[in-house]
């Protein structure tokens, strides 16, 4: 079953699907049932729930696991009055006695069978509603639940019970097997389709502890374990222990199986367009579906094609591509004229970046084992069950080929966040682009370059703002207006800082021992600055803090103009350098100019990053006053920079305030820097 576009004459992606329409036209799309190719990603469901080789976030595994949906379960015969079987796959065969109906997905194939004439008109145009709806809507737990009876019964097999069949479109041909027992009592989605269709919630699962529960007064589902009550002669079994015997005993009758299924489907790769990589399969009359040969691949999309944008795939138009001789008998033969999803080229093209030139293969094996699996992987976390997911399956697909030797793509991920603008995600497709080339225009490269780093934390979105660009632009003026302004005589204050021969090693620096104290004050800031960029590269990948710490620096220059007078040469060079220096990775092409105004000849790029000295980098001591709910409670004296997780660490290492906030709850905290925390109570 895919989403079919009539306007547009193509399969779509469930992410190309908007509220039922196609996401260009916003015309309706209908859910159809296509002979489509496929890879078989099923076969790797169970390897891709190993991420024990992977440092990727934890959502994104999360994500992964609840896509792929592992599920251990049992296949339970029920029947039709007439005898005819309805599978149903459960993953609680504990709640047999509580099922109280069926529900068919409006696409089963028993659906016609069982309906009644009376209901024949409603059940179908129920089907025909329900096939304009994507899976992606239709899987939505908030979505209201509908649905139609069809007059038919079915058997229970545990109790002989007889129980309504109804058709309901959170009911999925694609999983189980597109029909289901109905549990209301301990199934959420079931619950609130008996309240609304008034059917019966009878509670056969009670939990181990608390109030017992009410049929009569549940406000939602019971889905956790406990122990059976009103079923049968496994009444008072623990759920784990009943699951496995009811199980055990309904195979021996013949009427079930136990079953490991998952949520993940084969991906179907067949588009109706011609943007895309051609399906390398030749139809035959005589020998029927044929691979091309390896040695007639790749196969070429024909240039001379006409894009209508409507009817099927437009190759079918281009007769020079469909007819082609049958690679195994030569006689004549006819292309087929789908293309491969898009994603099926994301999926592997990071690999055939590493030897582009290769004519005889995807890449060269031996360069790929060079640079594989890669270390640094940065892609945003929306791809976690689209790119993310796929690129992994097309790596564990390769080495069983034989074309890789490794078993994952990528070692280590990092999420970035998204750019928004007008409150919208900005793409092409909404429009919302900003073009880079007016920026650059307006304000140069390393200005637009410096913003988009300096607007949040790479994990996290950020809000476009116009504002934000212009205040980049002026930092940078500022920065060149400092360097201009003094770097005449600063050439002839030539000191050695920053360049040490081993950037790792700190050390004093040459202009501290004569240094006054607002010197002083400057070194111990520019110090700090490199230690605090440093880390920030290291560890957290947070440039908009290592940007604001470089600002300051600059801020400190200008709060000691007249710096003729108040700073001497040596120090004023050492501290612009280091300016210079850590802007450098952020804005190259200015740093590299002032960097040769600075009366340097080695560029920026071949520098050393600049070292610091960890004792002249260490905070001044500062006392911060502790409250509790507004009152004063203790102080502490601190000599290092602490954010607020860690501030309030450290003041509940006092006697005093421990005990005060011993067994009661945090509500808040308020921090002032270098002042005071206040530590807010629950009431």
């Amino acid at each position: 079953t895919v989403n079919w576009s009539p306007s547009l004459q193509t399969v779509l992606a469930n992410e190309q699907v908007i509220d039922g329409k196609d996401e260009r036209t916003g015309q309706p799309v209908v859910q159809r049932q296509m002979t489509q190719w496929f890879f078989r990603t099923t076969r790797y469901a169970e390897e891709l729930l190993d991420f024990s080789k992977l440092d990727w976030p934890d959502s994104v595994r999360t994500m992964q696991s609840n896509w792929i949906g592992r599920g251990e379960g049992a296949s339970i015969t029920f029947t039709t009055e007439d005898g005819e079987p309805i599978e149903i796959y459960t993953t609680r065969p504990d709640t047999l006695w509580g099922a109280t109906f069926m529900v068919l997905a409006p696409a089963h194939e028993r659906v016609e069978r069982v309906t009644h004439d009376e209901q024949r008109a409603a059940v179908r145009a129920y089907r025909e509603q329900a096939a304009r709806a994507t899976e992606i809507e239709r899987s939505d737990e908030h979505r209201e639940k509908t649905g139609v009876f069809t007059g038919g019964h079915a058997i229970n097999p545990v109790n002989g019970e007889r129980i309504p069949i109804w058709i309901s479109d959170y009911v999925m041909l694609r999983y189980g097997t597109g029909a289901i027992m109905a549990v209301p009592a301990h199934d959420q989605r079931d619950f609130e389709f008996a309240k609304k269709y008034r059917l019966p919630i009878p509670v056969v699962i009670q939990p181990l502890h608390g109030k017992p529960l009410a049929a009569g007064h549940l406000q939602e589902a019971f889905t956790g374990h406990g122990r059976l009550v009103d079923s049968g002669p496994y009444s008072g079994m623990p759920s784990e222990e009943a699951m496995k015997k009811i199980t055990a005993d309904l195979a021996q009758q013949g009427k079930a199986e136990g079953v490991t299924l998952y949520r993940i489907k084969d991906w179907g790769i067949s588009r109706q367009r011609y943007w895309g990589t051609p399906i390398p399969i030749v139809y035959c009359d005589a020998c029927g579906t044929i691979p091309v040969p390896e040695d007639q691949l790749p196969v070429l999309l024909p240039l001379d094609v006409e894009i209508t944008g409507t009817g099927l795939s437009p190759l079918l138009n281009v007769p020079d591509f469909v007819n082609t001789p049958c690679p195994q008998c030569g006689k004549p033969g006819r292309r087929e004229t789908d293309t491969m999803d898009t994603f099926v080229d994301s999926s592997w093209y990071f690999y055939r970046y590493t030897s582009t030139h290769e004519a005889s293969a995807p890449f060269d094996r031996e360069v790929v084992r060079r640079f594989f699996p890669i270390d640094q992987y940065i892609g945003g976390a929306e791809h976690a069950t689209l790119h993310l997911i796929y690129c992994r399956f097309w790596t564990k697909f390769m080495r069983d080929l034989g074309l890789v030797a490794h078993d994952e793509p990528a070692t280590r991920l990092f999420n970035q966040g998204m750019v928004i603008k007008d409150g919208a995600k900005m793409s092409k497709s909404r429009g919302n682009v900003v073009a880079p080339d007016e920026m650059i225009e307006k304000y140069g490269a390393d200005t637009a370059r410096l913003f988009t780093l300096f607007a949040g934390p790479p994990e996290k979105d950020m809000e476009w703002s116009q504002a934000g660009i212009e205040g980049c632009h002026r930092f940078l003026l500022r920065l060149v207006r400092i360097v201009n302004k003094h770097a005449p005589r600063l050439r002839e204050a030539r000191t050695t800082s920053a360049v040490p021969a081993n950037p790792s090693a700190g050390g004093a620096s040459p202009a501290q021992s004569e240094a006054n104290p607002q010197e002083r004050h400057l070194l111990r800031r520019a110090h700090q600055t490199v230690r605090r960029v440093t880390s920030d590269f290291e560890r957290r990948w947070h440039f908009n803090t290592s940007i604001a710490a470089t600002m300051e620096l600059v801020n400190e220059l200008y709060a000691l103009e007249p710096l003729e007078q108040t700073v001497s040469p040596a120090v004023l060079r050492e501290t612009l350098e280091k300016a210079v220096l850590l802007i450098s990775p952020f804005a190259p092409h200015l740093a590299e100019e002032l960097w040769q105004q600075l009366g340097h000849e080695v560029c920026v790029v071949e520098t050393p990053w600049p070292s610091y000295d960890a004792a002249l980098a260490q905070e001044e001591e500062y006392e911060i006053v502790i409250q509790v709910n507004g009152r004063v409670r203790g102080h502490i004296r601190i000599r290092e920079e602490l954010n607020k997780e860690e501030l309030l660490k450290q003041a509940l290492t006092d006697p005093r305030i421990a005990s005060l906030v011993a067994s009661q709850r945090i509500a808040k905290t308020i921090v002032v820097p270098k002042k005071l925390i206040n530590i807010v109570l629950a009431a």
